[in-house]
Order: C-alpha cells, then sequence, then structure tokens
C-alpha cells in the first residue's frame, strides 16, 4: 500500500544524487526542505516535494504530520546488543574508582558476559536480545550492525551470530552482522593470546564462514587485548571468507590498528578515544569511516573521540551506539548525537550526518539507507510538532522527540 505523508515542517536529511558518505565540510550541511510531503510504496521512497501533495491512490495510508520534522532513521554501526545480561554491579566498580582495564584485569568485563552467554540457551539469548533491539527501534534506530563477541569459543560464537540472523529474519530493522571472535582471549587459553589467534583462525573462522553468518570481521586491536600483528593476520584470514574489516582501535591507547584497518581496507575503524593526530593522515584517500562513540566516553568517563580534528582534517565522521552491557548500557542514538555536540563540539548538521547517512555508510547499507532518497528504504522518524529542526534535536536532548517510528513504509506500535 502507498503512504502519503503531508504537512511536514521540515523534511530533513535529502541527498538527491548517489553520494555514499559526506566528508570534511560537507557534512556541515544538511539540504532539506520546507511545507513538505512524501511518499513511499513498496516500502521505499517513491517521490516527494513542496507544497499542495499529489492526489493519493484508492489505497493509500495518510499521516498528517502536523508541521513536524520527517528524517531518515538512525543508522547505528557498532553495537554488542546480543547478550545474556547487564553487568550491574561493574556500574558499582566504576562509581567507586575502578577503570575499565582494571576491572578486566579481575577477571571481570567481557568474560563476565562470556560465562553468562554461555549459560543461556540461545532461545532466551534471542528473546533478550530482540527486546533491547525493540528498545533501540522506539529511539528512533532503523538499521544496525550487531557484533559477537560474547562467546569466544567456536560453540559460542556460532549460538551469538545464529542469534543475530534470527533477528535479521524476524524484525523490521535492517541488520548487518560481524564476527568479532577477538574481543578478548577465551579464559581457558590463560595468557596465550598467540594461541587462542590461532585457534580463532584455523577453527572458529572456517565454521562461521561455513555457514555463512557473519558480513564482516572485528578485531579489538588495544592495549592489553589484540597487538597490531593479531589484528593483520586475523583480518586477511576473514578476507579469505569474504568478510570485510571492521576494527576496535585507539580506545585505550594508539597501538597500530588504525594503520592496520587503513592496509586492509577497512569498512570503518571505531572508537578512536586516543587517536594521535598523525593518524588522521592514514585515512585520507582510502574507504575507511572513521567512527566515534560518545555513549562510552559519557559512561566510562573517558576522553571522547577527536571527532572535530577528523572532519576539520577533510574526513567523514560517523556516530553509533556501542550498546553493551559493560561500557555503554544505551542504543539511544539521538543521545549519542547531543553528547557529540556537547562534547565533541560538532554541529547539529554533522551530527546528524554522523548518525544517518555516514553511520550507514560504517555498516555497508548507505546505498539504501540513511537519507530521504528516491529509491531508498522508507525508514523514517516523524518528530512531535516541538521538535520541528535538527538543532531542536539535539538542543531538547531528553525531552521526548519521536511521535511515529516507520520501517519499510509501515508505522512500527
Amino acid at each position: 500500500m502507498q503512504l502519503l505523508i503531508k504537512n511536514i515542517g521540515c523534511l530533513a536529511g535529502i541527498i538527491e544524487d548517489d553520494s555514499r558518505r559526506l566528508c570534511g565540510k560537507a557534512m556541515a550541511h544538511v539540504n532539506t526542505l520546507t511545507n513538505a510531503w512524501l511518499i513511499a510504496d513498496e516500502g521505499v521512497i517513491n517521490d516527494f516535494g513542496i507544497g499542495e501533495e499529489p492526489m493519493p491512490k484508492d489505497e493509500c495510508r495518510v499521516i498528517d504530520a502536523c508541521g513536524a520534522m520527517v528524517m531518515p532513521c538512525f543508522a547505528d554501526p557498532h553495537t554488542h546488543i546480543v547478550y545474556a545480561h547487564d553487568r550491574g554491579m561493574e556500574f558499582r566498580d566504576k562509581i567507586c574508582g575502578l577503570s575499565y582495564e582494571q576491572i578486566a584485569q579481575r577477571g571481570g568485563g567481557i568474560l563476565n558476559s562470556v560465562d553468562a552467554l554461555h549459560d543461556m540457551t540461545e532461545d532466551e539469548l534471542f528473546e533478550t536480545s530482540l527486546q533491547r533491539v525493540n528498545e533501540a527501534i522506539a529511539t528512533g534506530t532503523g538499521c544496525m550492525e550487531i557484533k559477537s563477541g560474547y562467546g569466544l569459543s567456536t560453540e559460542d560464537e556460532l549460538k551469538m551470530l545464529r542469534v543475530i540472523r534470527r533477528i535479521r529474519q524476524t524484525s523490521d530493522i535492517e541488520i548487518r552482522s560481524t564476527f568479532l571472535g577477538a574481543h578478548a582471549v577465551a579464559r581457558r587459553f590463560g595468557n596465550n593470546r598467540e594461541a587462542y589467534v590461532d585457534y580463532l583462525i584455523t577453527e572458529m573462522l572456517p565454521a562461521v564462514g561455513e555457514a555463512g553468518l557473519a558480513d564482516f570481521i572485528d578485531v579489538f586491536c588495544d592495549r592489553g587485548f589484540f597487538t597490531a600483528d593479531d589484528t593483520a593476520r586475523i583480518l586477511e584470514a576473514g578476507a579469505r571468507w569474504g568478510m570485510r574489516p571492521k576494527i576496535h582501535a585507539d580506545e585505550l591507547a594508539a597501538i597500530g590498528g588504525v594503520k592496520v584497518g587503513a592496509d586492509h581496507n577497512a569498512l570503518s575503524i571505531d572508537h578512536l578515544e586516543n587517536m594521535p593526530d598523525d593518524e588522521m593522515l592514514l585515512l585520507h584517500d582510502t574507504p575507511v569511516m572513521p567512527t566515534v562513540l560518545p555513549g562510552t566516553s559519557f559512561f566510562l568517563n573517558m576522553p571522547y573521540a577527536p571527532a572535530r580534528r577528523l572532519i576539520d582534517s577533510g574526513l567523514p565522521v560517523a556516530i553509533a551506539s556501542d550498546m553493551n552491557p559493560g561500557s555503554t548500557p544505551s542504543s539511544d542514538m539521538r543521545f549519542c548525537m547531543s553528547l557529540a555536540c556537547i562534547k565533541m563540539r560538532m554541529l547539529p548538521e554533522e551530527a546528524f550526518n554522523a548518525a544517518t547517512i555516514n553511520a550507514a555508510y560504517a555498516m555497508g547499507v548507505s546505498h539504501s539507507h540513511g537519507s530521504i532518497t528516491r529509491g531508498k528504504a522508507a525508514n523514517l522518524i516523524i518528530t512531535k510538532p516541538h521538535t520541528p529542526d535538527i538543532t531542536t534535536l539535539t538542543y531538547r536532548y531528553t525531552r521526548p522527540a519521536i511521535e511515529r517510528i516507520i520501517l519499510k513504509g509501515e508505522d512500527i506500535a
């Protein structure tokens, strides 16, 4: 059935050409129309314009936007939303002064989530994870990348990836899947990181590849986790299975992950909280999308990624939530946009583009999502009338802003 949205005060995020991402100064501009209308048909945007809307077909659902803003749904290109249980006790540890690294050294952090996931059935994991995905949809997310990485064994990594596939098959949200077996070294390997990397490459990765469960491969390339050499080995092995890299780098320290990502044609390099300026030069003239995670910095009281300097240097930037039980238990992309403005000095328009078209690029779907473009998915946010523009969306960061969510042209309850 055709959908007509009329009386749109501001139609935001229009891209008329085939641009897949926005870089540097271009990020500060968002194309808009006022007094607009939009038509979707068969789940995709068919047309839009200004002034009097065209006459609808006989079977056409009509939504009156009442002067509010209509925009593309957010894309979230970095999440760990499939996990067993929250880690509330570690929240108390953080309040009492323990760092992310100290909690990990005590056997907490990622390994706590690994233990909990191992004990949970696949059906239970699916149900609890789908609930979180639905919470993300309710805050405006229309496409999402989901990582494994709380399994750290062949059996449990496959369990996670099957759950991600099941969410992809049952939810209206667009999903991409990432194999993150290199999230930490499994307990049974002790401190023998090299042996774990060998196991990942020779046993885990072939099992994932043969099952066709992952679009991307990721490595936590950082101090205390995996080295740049480890990362290169894993990415090269993943490429043989058709998995493009997405890398965690520079969250705790710069140890060469950015260079490895650039050298291996990574789709995105994420975190970058401790990125030195000279590494930015490595990303020019590459397809890499630097992806910042302001929610992580907020929750862990750590430095924010240098988004302002990245943009000023001419690079693109994407925003992601990093939703996970330990360092960012929130999938609210609008809050991440506001943090990017307040803490990273991004303009509201830059944050908007970083959370829509550039975020879609960072998960490989900007050809079909992330903007108001004819032929792209009709994944739309209709705001409340009191949120008429992009600045208000980020400025009034706790005020309820969303009136309706539309995925594939259909209302989401």
